[in-house]
């Protein structure tokens, strides 16, 4: 099944940054057709029909997360999650510097679906450069009309505040996120309520990621059908994967869901010369791996799953024969245990232990009892804590703990022969 560009269309090709190429390309034609044709509910109704599901981790369906507004209270608010951090992933920063007004005019349909005047996007603070780019786009945007008061002549007013987050993963979780927002230390809310129902100032808010919002503009351009036809029954549409790892051609590549798992592997190049497929991480550094009995699988949401692991934000990690899982593990355990905001002890305690652990293992100082405590400590993390930051601790450890154990025990010293009186 080759690439289709959608979103991607032209990246790569020509500079979309500024607002003339993206108006020659049809740009904010649905925003307008949006705000003098349409009601908030009939976005709301299309986002459904379209089956179009949160592209940031989740998948939960967009439309239905509109609907969970209640209806009484005018004042709400749409924030636009670009604060992307999950290990492997990198099709949110892509597309916040080569195609700004595309998330922006995404933003603002996204806005006027759930009837508020007031959008949001909350930018990775590492992503310097996609947020000048993002800033220059936006005063493009007002100064052409899009952004502001009383926009097409049709009494509607929506502005667009930008927000650069200060560089923490866990911001990247909702109510973290909503949090840092309003100025506060980025930790999770306890839930309920959820942010549906009092999010952000205290309003009801929702959050979408950057490549579910812009997926509104080619929707509303060709009819929720058109996306819904692609893809599985549950899981419709286009994504973009980001593939790395060990092969030759790593980037986004743009598919249908559904795409079976050696076809994206093929599609960024194969393996390296002579090297043959030991694991993938489909869902990015919180996901489990998948390994060569489901090379043949569909890459989408339900069959991730039914595989022991899940499609995730769409980073998609590719292992070979030469990697060593023990660093790995380490790698992203060490990385988990460190953006912990430190509020749940499970994960705060558990982290850290694990950490420990595979340090030891790493350097080759393991000690007896070391394997089974690093099952023991992972599954006594889960489930445990206010977000799923805890709950990414385990995944990968757990599935290379039991699929390539003697690399872990081979780093575990012998215990030492009893000594004679």
């Amino acid at each position: 099944m080759p690439v289709t560009k959608v979103l991607t269309a032209g990246i790569g090709e020509i500079d979309m940054r500024g607002i003339d190429v993206y108006l020659q390309r049809g740009g904010y034609r649905q925003w307008e057709r949006v705000v003098r044709e349409l009601q908030p509910a009939d976005v709301l109704d299309i986002a459904e029909k379209s089956g179009l599901r949160g592209r940031g981790g989740a998948g939960f369906p967009t439309g239905r997360k509109w609907s969970f507004l209640p209806k009484d209270k005018a004042l709400r608010y749409l924030v636009c999650n670009s604060d992307e951090a999950e290990p492997g992933t990198f099709k949110d920063h892509m597309l916040l510097e080569a195609a700004p007004h595309l998330i922006l005019e995404g933003m603002l349909i996204g806005a006027y679906g759930i009837a508020s005047h007031h959008a949001f996007i909350y930018i990775r603070g590492e992503f310097k450069r996609g947020y000048e780019i993002f800033c220059a786009a936006l005063d493009e945007a007002r100064k052409a009309g899009y952004v502001g008061r009383n926009l097409f002549g049709r009494g509607y007013d929506l502005e667009v505040t930008v927000h650069r987050g200060a560089g923490a993963y866990i911001c990247g979780e909702e109510t973290g996120l909503l949090n840092s927002l309003e100025g506060k230390r980025g930790e999770p809310r306890l839930k309920p309520p959820f942010p549906a129902v009092e999010g952000l100032y205290g309003a009801p808010t929702v959050v979408n990621n950057v490549e579910t919002l812009a997926y509104l503009v080619p929707i509303l351009e060709r009819g929720a059908q058109w996306f819904a036809a692609v893809g599985t029954e549950r899981s419709k549409g286009y994504k973009i994967v980001s593939v790395s790892g060990h092969v030759r051609n790593p980037g986004n590549y743009e598919v249908a869901l559904g795409t079976p798992v050696r076809e994206l592997i093929d599609l960024a190049g194969g393996l390296r010369p002579g090297r043959s497929l030991m694991a993938v991480q489909p869902g990015g550094g919180s996901s489990a791996c998948i390994f060569e009995e489901h090379l043949d699988w569909p890459y989408d949401y339900e069959s991730m799953a039914k595989a022991g692991s899940m499609l995730g934000s769409g980073a998609f990690v590719v292992f070979d024969d030469t990697t060593d899982f023990v660093k790995a593990a380490y790698n992203l355990v060490r990385f988990f245990a460190h953006e912990s905001c430190g509020q749940c002890t499970p994960c705060r305690e558990g982290g850290s232990w694990l950490e420990r652990v595979l340090e030891r293992l790493v350097h080759h100082r393991g000690v007896p009892g070391d394997f089974e405590m690093l099952a023991r400590v992972s599954s006594s993390i889960t489930g445990l804590n206010l977000c799923a930051l805890g709950d990414s601790i385990e995944p990968f450890l757990k599935s290379v703990l039991q699929r390539f154990p003697d690399q872990f025990k081979s780093r575990i010293a012998a215990a030492p022969e009893p000594q004679l009186a």
